[in-house]
């Protein structure tokens, strides 16, 4: 197996990498104000980072993190540190706009709320992001920023929210996730692919697998089933055309992991939607080369800055609701 290939895997696999392997994340000091906040959820508290610049308008935005154990940074112990989400509440920041960003239960300083995987559910992420705009309610204006995995969370939340004032869809999958599952690994080699889709299928029936070859148990391990079927269940297309909120749809043409069909399928859903495919963005939202080990390293080089143009969409629509 090339390389690059073996790489890619290990980013797939990495997707469902849940509470089990969550890193301790820290907050490093940064040119806006801070401050660490806890907010009440089922079985304990989120801890999350409030970003609220001094003369800061009454918007909220909050950011909701990918799959696996990426953290509120956007970083991820398997793919590498970025800080894409990071950058993104600082861009905000020089906007004026005010953020909160956390880790999701299971992961990094809320990992204690995930006591076993197996018990972990799609709808627990969900539910929290309605649980963290209650309590933000104060604010006049609260917009959703969803990166990959969490574009789905907060188009999912968006219909116990009906005060929210806009859903920001980054680099969000437009179809279920068995099926975007089965493009990722085809694209890593015909035999992994063949090896894994009887395993996909039965869990997209609802049915667990107790039999996995060594080298697929990262992806396909008992504890992480329940939480696989729950997610497979739903249809990010299907879910966006009860999407009431204005949305903004923004997706790189040189994502390996999403690609820019999701973005049309997910705005074709909700043609209201604006949508804007980014040339040259990858999927951690920064310009990277084509070649795919390139693009790779781009997963673990936290100096590299947001795309601008992704930055100046992000920002005008934000600031325009």
């Amino acid at each position: 197996m090339r390389r690059s290939a073996f790489k890619l895997i290990v980013l797939i696999a990495s997707v469902f990498l849940l509470a089990g392997c969550s890193g301790k994340e820290e907050v490093p000091a940064g040119k806006f104000p801070e401050k660490e906040i806890e907010v009440p959820v089922k079985g304990g508290t989120l801890k999350g980072t409030l970003m609220e610049p001094s003369g800061a308008s009454g918007t909220l935005a909050i950011i909701v993190a990918g799959s696996g154990p990426t953290d509120r940074n956007g970083n991820n112990p398997q793919a590498g540190e970025n800080n894409s989400l990071k950058m993104i509440a600082e861009a905000l920041a020089e906007a004026g706009v005010s953020s909160f960003r956390y880790d999701k239960r299971g992961i990094a300083k809320s990992a204690d709320l995930v006591k076993k995987e197996e018990d972990l559910i799609f709808t627990d992420y969900s539910d929290d992001i309605v649980k963290i705009a209650a309590y933000f309610k104060d604010y006049n204006k609260i917009v959703l920023i969803g990166h990959s995995e969490g574009a789905m969370l907060a188009s999912v939340a968006e219909k116990d929210l009906p005060g929210l004032s806009g859903l920001v869809m980054v680099s969000g999958i437009g179809t279920p996730a068995d099926v975007t599952l089965k493009r990722q690994l085809k694209a890593s080699g015909e035999d992994i692919y063949n090896r894994s889709l009887p395993i996909i299928d039965s869990l997209t029936n609802g049915q667990k697998v107790t039999e996995i070859p060594a080298d697929l148990f990262m992806l396909f391990r008992p504890s992480v089933q329940p939480y696989l079927i729950s997610w497979f269940r739903f249809d990010p297309s299907e879910v966006m055309k009860g999407v009431k909120a204005k949305t903004l749809i923004l997706q790189g043409d040189n994502d390996m992991q999403v690609g820019v069909e999701d973005a049309r399928l997910l705005h074709e859903s909700k043609p209201d939607s604006t949508m804007f495919i980014i040339p040259g963005m990858n999927h951690v939202l920064k310009e990277a080369p084509t070649d795919r080990d390139g693009n790779l390293k781009t997963y673990s080089d936290p100096n590299l800055p947001l795309d601008p143009e992704f930055k100046e969409k992000l920002i005008d629509f934000v600031s325009g609701l």
